[in-house]
């Protein structure tokens, strides 16, 4: 159980910082992210503080519910924290693949395989659910 808690935590650190830097400071974000020096969000231009604040709000709930799973460890619970982090991550990996043209080939390289790493993360961590042993409720019946 040591792997899927080191992965929803490593997943919920990944969440946590796209979603307070966004959050907190949406122009940094759309400048500098993930680098100054390689800045994939804008290259989609334009700025939108909105969106911006939104997205990190958004991260910042499924972090929520990552840190749930990592603390509680309940098959359910971890199970519907994966899925719903992949039902955003296949779809934003989606888009990226097919919008990386205006990228550098740096840029389009890191971003396929970050994208493609926090798809590959969860999918390896779900079938480890299956080990999780569920959770007897003694006040069933009463």
């Amino acid at each position: 159980m040591s792997t899927l808690r080191a992965g929803l935590a490593f997943l919920a650190v990944i969440q946590a910082v796209l979603g307070v830097w966004p959050l907190t400071a949406p122009q940094s974000f759309y400048d500098n992210f993930p680098l100054p020096t390689n800045p994939w969000v804008a290259y989609y231009p334009p700025f939108n503080e909105h969106l911006l604040r939104d997205f990190g709000a958004l991260n910042l709930a499924l972090c929520v519910v990552l840190v749930f799973a990592v603390v509680k460890l309940e098959r359910s619970l971890t199970q519907a924290a994966l899925v719903a982090y992949l039902v955003f991550a296949v779809p934003h990996m989606t888009f990226h693949l097919f919008h990386l043209g205006h990228m550098p080939v740096v840029d389009q390289i890191g971003n396929v395989v970050t994208l493609a790493a926090v798809v590959l993360i969860p999918l390896a961590l779900l079938p480890l659910t299956r080990r999780i042993t569920p959770k007897i409720d003694s006040s069933a019946g009463r």
